[in-house]
């Protein structure tokens, strides 16, 4: 049996995750490893056998149309047969040693490994404000040891732990943070691992990055009222409170900015990354008062084919 199965999603065929998988094919522990394809059907995969063969084993878990980022990579949770599981992205390349580190820290205790995100298109400032945003928390170097919450959708987890969440697992994964702090909350301890890279492709279009900082913050905060079943008056406190969620925001990546090597523009980045800081927040009110809405449909949406929104000067 496979030590590792590695979980990735695509809306269409096989080409849309070719980069992805020919990157894990390189990785030290590809013989260890199991790679788990969520698509429609496979038909329409037409996948590229040669390169699914180097791995110890490969399937295909068949949705129909992806509705819904959280439950897709839960049918393929449940169809994992490794006892730790990577989430991948196909517009997010593992670097060499990635999948080593993670079946390394899961020698221990962690419940769930994460790891460090680099810039994959760092030529213009909306691309690194929407980084800054998404995953301030894990730029490079990174510090290993116990964290609070990893970044999503390129994380690792121990099968066992959620399974555990049931039919409950496809609301938790919708928003990967909120189910974190839960797993904190329950006892369990989650590490970042520096040895593990990966680099992410982030919007570069204007227009791109802040629609989807209006629909991840509604989801965001719809995810935490309807998990942690959020009573009438904390719903309007944090409703009213949503104005000083930029200020919070800024502060924390400035702080991990502060952590970082130094090589990571800031003069430059500042007006998207406040005007992405105020749409996300206008994106959280109306999560909290009124749930989320399309958020779900219009995130699919935007999740795949981020080479079509990197701007020209990324592209």
């Amino acid at each position: 049996m496979p030590d590792l199965s590695v979980i990735i999603l695509t809306p269409d065929s096989y080409k849309t995750i070719h980069k992805t998988i020919h990157l894990l094919s390189l990785q030290s522990v590809k013989s260890r490893m199991e790679i788990v394809i969520v698509a429609p059907s496979l038909e329409a995969l037409s996948p590229d056998l040669s390169l699914l063969n180097q791995f110890e084993q490969y399937r295909v878990v068949q949705v129909g149309k992806i509705k819904s980022i959280g439950s897709a990579y839960a049918a393929g949770v449940r169809e994992a047969s490794a006892p730790v599981v990577a989430l991948a992205e196909e517009h997010s390349f593992p670097k060499a040693g990635w999948a080593e580190a993670f079946l390394e820290a899961h020698h221990q205790a962690w419940a769930a490994v994460g790891p460090v995100v680099l810039n994959a298109n760092p030529y213009n400032s909306i691309s690194w404000a929407d980084l800054y945003i998404a995953y301030g928390r894990w730029l490079e170097p990174g510090e290993k040891g116990s964290i609070d919450h990893l970044p999503g959708h390129n994380s690792s987890y121990k099968r066992d732990i959620l399974l555990q969440y049931g039919s409950a697992l496809e609301v938790m994964m919708e928003a990967e943070s909120v189910m974190h702090w839960d797993l904190r909350s329950k006892g369990y301890q989650l590490c970042l691992e520096p040895a593990a890279q990966t680099l992410h492709t982030n919007f570069g279009e204007l227009s791109t990055f802040l629609l989807a900082q209006f629909y991840s913050g509604r989801q965001f905060a719809a995810s935490r009222v309807e998990n942690e079943s959020w009573p009438l008056m904390r719903k309007l406190f944090y409703s009213s409170a949503s104005p000083l969620i930029p200020a919070v925001r800024l502060y924390r990546i400035l702080k991990n900015l502060r952590r970082g090597d130094g090589s990571n523009p800031l003069t430059t980045v500042l007006p998207a990354l406040l005007l992405g800081l105020l749409v996300d927040a206008a994106g959280q009110l109306v999560g909290f008062t009124f749930g989320a809405g399309d958020a779900t449909r219009i995130l699919v949406d935007l999740e795949f084919h981020r080479d079509q929104h990197m701007g020209k000067s990324s592209r």
